[in-house]
């Protein structure tokens, strides 16, 4: 899609409760239109609730008639994320909706067992070189597409684009998850959207664990078994740490002990927001050696770390005060956060929680999205699926370098 025409990047995030489809449809257009002011948006991101499954064609097709200027996007999810509230449990429908002056856009499906094909296909001629990708919006159903090879598609064709969205949570068996693009529903593969032009994504990962213990050296590994850390068997090693640590974090080693792996080879020390955390699959007793759940062979350097809602707390505001320090005092226009099922009222013990300390953070940034079955986002310089993990991605209108003494201008 061709870029749109003058004025400002602008989001808006509205929701409705209403379990009547057509209802829930127009309370949320209305809502959208009314903080626009009357301007059309380009992109309209929709996540309807569990509830809606039924009538997720029905709800979409009003959208799309009432909004007929946008490229509109969206999937089923349990739950979902808009107007400031975490609606999870019951109806929602949370509508997400951008003026994106200046912006391409470039919608993409994948197929089932047609990943890699992103690498020479549609995504990669969205474009061309003159306008490389600035972000992508990424929806996926976990049952029929491989997330790691889609990512890692996604790298190679754009490597400095940064890429973030979710695994749909609407369903529970292959087929029930719905997928919306510009008119038509997909029950399998991954759907999205690629920008490009007058516009700055941003990231923020928050993985929720804090590291425990000292950085290590991976000195001997099979595929995802850990069979030596700094000579000395993992198991040894988890041992004399456990021993150190005080009675909460004993106990938390129980069922929320994670191993963080180091990402850059080049790094000479890293930080907790360095490592890209995995579960734990099991341990050899004989041979003190710990299955990971991810691929070893290219890890030099690993961290245990232990999660729970206090540090998941710590970790996202930390994550969220780094991103408004590089925005340099410039709220993002917009935010799409995907978080995962366990966290919201479930971790916090309160509801709304996460999209309240981003708004915090954030100079009252509009934000929408929704609970996920896994999360996408990148950790220096990689997209990865994560899980127990909020993405959240800011969009903000691209300026220019002034020329000495001038101020900052828009593209």
């Amino acid at each position: 899609m061709a870029p749109a025409g003058n004025g400002c990047v602008r989001f808006v995030s509205t929701i409705s409760t209403a379990s009547n489809p057509a209802q829930a449809a127009n309370e949320a257009v209305a809502a959208t239109r009314l903080e626009l002011g009357g301007a059309e948006p380009n992109l309209v991101l929709a996540f309807l609730s569990a509830d809606h499954r039924d009538v997720a064609r029905e709800i979409m097709a009003l959208i799309g008639s009432a909004l007929p200027s946008a490229l509109l996007l969206g999937c089923t999810a349990r739950s979902v994320i808009g107007g400031g509230r975490e609606i999870e449990e019951g109806p929602g429908l949370a509508l997400v909706a951008a003026t994106l002056p200046g912006v391409s856009l470039c919608p993409f499906h994948v197929e089932p067992g047609h990943e890699a094909a992103l690498v020479e296909g549609q995504f990669g001629s969205c474009f061309g070189r003159l306008q490389p990708t600035v972000a992508s919006i990424v929806l996926v159903d976990p049952f029929s597409i491989e997330a790691g090879t889609l990512l890692g598609a996604l790298d190679r064709v754009a490597p400095d684009a940064v890429h973030a969205g979710g695994l749909a949570s609407g369903g529970s068996d292959p087929g029930e998850n719905q997928l919306f693009l510009a008119g038509d529903v997909r029950r399998a593969g991954a759907v999205g959207v690629a920008l490009a032009g007058a516009v700055e994504a941003r990231a923020v990962v928050a993985q929720g664990c804090r590291p425990i213990g000292e950085p290590m050296f991976v000195t001997g590994v099979r595929d995802n078994v850990v069979l030596s850390l700094d000579g000395r068997p993992p198991l040894d090693v988890i041992r004399d740490l456990h021993a150190k640590l005080n009675e909460r974090d004993r106990q938390l080693c129980r069922d929320s002990l994670f191993l963080g792996l180091g990402m850059g080879d080049s790094r000479e020390s890293f930080g907790a927001g360095d490592f890209l955390v995995r579960n734990l699959l099991g341990a050899d007793r004989d041979s003190g050696g710990l299955a990971i759940g991810a691929m070893l062979t290219d890890v030099r350097v690993v961290q245990f770390h232990l999660r729970d809602p206090a540090t998941a707390e710590a970790d996202l505001g930390l994550r969220l005060a780094e991103a408004a320090r590089a925005a340099g005092g410039r709220p993002p226009a917009g935010g799409l956060l995907f978080s995962c099922l366990g966290r919201g009222a479930a971790l916090y013990g309160r509801p709304d929680f996460e999209t309240t300390l981003a708004q915090r953070h954030l100079g009252g940034t509009p934000i929408g999205g929704f609970f996920c079955n896994g999360e996408i986002g990148p950790v220096v310089g990689r997209t990865f699926l994560h899980g127990y993990t909020s993405s959240l991605l800011l969009l903000q209108q691209r300026t220019l370098v002034p020329a000495a003494g001038a101020g900052p201008q828009p593209l």
